[in-house]
């Protein structure tokens, strides 16, 4: 069988809804309970059995709307720690590394998630070979010495959540 999702705002409406048709059910029962013979003025109302019926439905439904919020809550918490460890933080520092290679060829690229945790890669280009680095970055620190360009992509990377493109 399918499972369905709701949202939040529309499992509210269906429980209020439910609630509401639980008190207009009552409503009837009480009106209709008046006008009935033998019964005494400020005696005990007596629920038929098809107003039980309709209560115990209505208190079904409200059950199964409540395990469906929690499910969704749950599901919402798993997301959002999937969503907090994703790389959002992105910055690129193109610079010239050697005064007689131009172009702007060497770039320091850092990645992060929300934490300041990912890595930055740099790549220095000269004219007879390219050498690329990887340094793990966690809480916007490596353990490993950074160059100025690679610390300033990091910086970059974690002042703006958008992708950052930088020319020095």
């Amino acid at each position: 069988m399918a499972e369905m999702t709701f949202s939040t705002q529309t499992l509210s409406l269906m429980a209020l809804s439910a609630l509401g048709l639980a008190a207009l059910a009552l409503l009837f029962s009480v009106a209709g309970g008046a006008g009935r013979r033998g019964r005494e003025p400020g005696g005990p109302i007596r629920l038929d059995d098809t107003l039980r019926g309709v209560l115990q439905g209505q208190a079904n439904q409200i059950k199964r709307l409540e395990e469906a919020v929690r499910a969704l809550n749950r599901i919402d918490k798993k997301q959002d720690a999937q969503i907090r460890g994703s790389i959002r933080n992105v910055a690129l520092l193109r610079y010239d590394a050697f005064e007689d290679v131009g172009g702007r060829l060497s770039f320091s690229c850092a990645l992060l998630d929300d934490d300041g945790s990912g890595v930055v890669l740099t790549s220095i280009n000269g004219r007879q070979e390219t050498r690329v680095y990887a340094k793990p970055i966690t809480e916007g620190r490596s353990s490993h010495n950074l160059s100025v360009e690679e610390g300033e992509a990091v910086r970059q990377a974690l002042s703006t959540p958008e992708e950052t493109v930088r020319a020095r």
